[in-house]
């Protein structure tokens, strides 16, 4: 038998009306798809720890129940998890040495470097210096997860840029290719495209381009 007789408050100064009867949940295609990849390629290589430059906190704090992770970020996140941890980092000037990390990601990042968004300098170049520090850092043989948005090349100022494919592989010259994968336009109905065409991407207004590189 169910009871009615159950100890709610209900006041209607604290009511909040709210009417979500779409048929579908919605969501952001980009921010479901590609930490889903990254996550993907983590469970493959399985690293002893995973280090991520200013990518969705949801994407770290959900790796870290099985990988430890640090996270560095220019606005550091008071997050207290165990695995997890959180510091101020710069990326145009990592603190770290040369060829120190197995396993690195800054998806969806590097677009707004330089564009003052966050408070950081107003830098041209700002995208392709912290790119550097990236190829940097990463350890021969490691991992680098890179997310950025993809398709007709723009700058959609303060907010973030927009790359084409051979862009996106000349920043990474040298380093080799594992994987590209992407969210098209309409990501939304269609999913996350592996081993996508970089032709198609390059066609996409706001795509968003998933690249597995490995530093030889």
């Amino acid at each position: 038998m169910i009871s009615s007789n159950r100890p709610f408050h209900l006041s209607w100064r604290e009511h909040q009306a709210m009417y979500e009867n779409d048929t579908e949940t919605r969501f952001d295609a980009h921010y479901i798809y590609h930490p889903s990849w990254a996550a993907r390629i983590l469970a493959v290589t399985k690293p002893a720890k995973h280090v991520d430059f200013s990518s969705t906190l949801y994407f770290c704090s959900i790796v870290s129940a099985f990988i430890p992770v640090d996270f560095y970020d220019y606005r550091p996140a008071n997050i207290r998890l165990s695995n997890l941890t959180s510091k101020r980092a710069d990326l145009t000037a990592l603190p770290f040495l040369d060829n120190s990390i197995d396993s690195l990601s800054c998806m969806h990042v590097i677009e707004h470097i330089g564009l003052g968004r966050y408070g950081d300098p107003l830098d041209p170049e700002g995208d392709l210096k912290a790119v550097m520090e990236l190829k940097r850092v990463a350890a021969h043989g490691g991992t680098i997860l890179f997310v950025v948005p993809i398709g007709k090349p723009q700058i959609i100022f303060n907010a973030h840029r927009i790359y084409s494919y051979d862009m996106v592989m000349s920043m990474f010259d040298g380093f080799e290719l594992k994987d590209f994968s992407m969210v098209p336009d309409n990501g939304e109905k269609v999913g996350l495209i592996p081993k996508a065409d970089p032709a198609f991407a390059d066609k996409q207004s706001y795509g968003c381009g998933c690249f597995w590189f490995v530093k030889p």
